[in-house]
C-alpha cells in the first residue's frame, strides 16, 4: 500500500523535497507518495492533525514551523532535544520528532564540498530554528571556534550557552576572517544583504547559504570578495536522505540526485 509523506511549511511551493523523495523512492523500491502542505502561519497543529487523520506517516518540517513541531511531539530524539527544533516527524502510537539538519549540513560540507571541519573557525549567522538544528553537529566535528551572530544578541547568547564552547557576537563586533561562514537566517528568501564586516570573509573562506536554488545577495557579495560559495541544495538532499532512512529504514544514495538537481 502506498504510504503518504509530505513537507509542511509557509511558503512551501518552491520546495524541491517532493522531487528528491520521489527519486529516493524509485532508487530504493519504496512505495510512497510525497506532497507539499502550505499551512497557515497560525494553523500548523491543525494541518498536521489533518494529515495524520488522513493516514499520513511522516512529515518534513521547514520554515517557520521547526520550533512548533518540537512542541507538538510526544517524544524527541537526543539531537532534536538538543536543538529544541524538529524537521522530521514520525507518526506512530505517538508523534516522534527528529532533526536531520545538522547531519545534512555536515555531510554536504565534508562529503560533497570536500571541507574537513575539524580545526576550522566557523561563523554561524542566525539563532532561529535553522541555526538551532545545526549547532550540535558543528560542535561535534571538533571545530576550533564557533561564533553565533544574530541581530538580536540575546538570542545568539542563549543558543551559544546551550552548546559550549560556542560564542555569541553582534555582527558589528566580528573581526578577522573565518574558514567557514554559514547563513542560517531567512534573509536569502527576501534577497536581503547581510551587514557583515568586510574582514569576516577572505579569499579562503567557504561561504554557505542554507537557502537553495537562488543566488542570494549574500552569496553575490561573498563571490565578489573572492570567496568560494555554495547554496544549501546539498544540505537539503542530505537531510532528506537522513529523513528517508528514519521513515523507511534504508539510506538512499545522494550524489546522483544532487547532480540532477544541480543540472536543472
Amino acid at each position: 500500500m502506498t504510504e503518504r509523506y509530505a513537507v509542511i511549511g509557509n511558503p512551501v511551493a518552491h520546495s524541491q523535497s517532493p522531487a528528491i523523495h520521489a527519486r529516493f523512492a524509485q532508487a530504493t523500491g519504496q512505495d510512497i507518495v510525497y506532497e507539499r502542505i502550505e499551512a497557515p502561519l497560525d494553523g500548523f497543529e491543525r494541518a498536521v492533525d489533518e494529515f495524520r487523520a488522513a493516514g499520513g506517516r511522516g512529515l518534513n518540517v521547514t520554515l517557520p514551523f521547526k520550533q512548533p513541531a518540537f512542541r507538538y511531539c510526544g517524544e524527541v530524539t537526543e539531537r532534536a532535544g538538543a536543538a529544541q527544533a524538529v524537521n522530521t516527524l514520525v507518526f506512530g502510537s505517538q508523534v516522534r520528532g527528529d532533526n536531520t539538519d545538522g547531519v545534512g549540513l555536515v555531510r554536504d560540507l565534508e562529503g560533497n564540498l570536500g571541507l574537513q571541519l575539524s580545526g576550522k573557525s566557523v561563523l554561524l549567522m542566525g539563532a532561529g530554528g535553522a541555526a538551532q538544528g545545526v549547532v550540535g553537529s558543528l560542535v561535534d566535528r571538533k571545530i576550533a571556534r564557533l561564533v553565533i551572530a544574530n541581530r538580536t544578541f540575546s538570542k545568539a547568547a542563549r543558543l551559544a550557552a546551550r552548546f559550549e564552547p560556542a560564542l555569541a557576537a553582534r555582527y558589528e563586533d566580528l573581526q578577522g576572517a573565518f574558514d567557514v561562514v554559514i547563513n542560517a537566517t531567512s534573509a536569502g528568501l527576501a534577497d536581503e544583504p547581510l551587514a557583515l564586516p568586510a574582514s569576516v570573509i577572505g579569499e579562503d573562506t567557504l561561504v554557505y547559504d542554507m537557502v537553495y536554488a537562488r543566488d542570494t545577495a549574500f552569496l553575490r557579495a561573498a563571490r565578489a570578495a573572492g570567496a568560494r560559495c555554495s547554496d544549501g541544495l546539498g544540505m537539503l538532499v542530505e537531510q532528506a536522505a537522513e529523513s528517508f532512512l528514519i521513515w523507511r529504514g534504508v539510506r538512499p544514495a545522494t550524489r546522483a540526485v544532487l547532480a540532477s538537481l544541480r543540472g536543472h
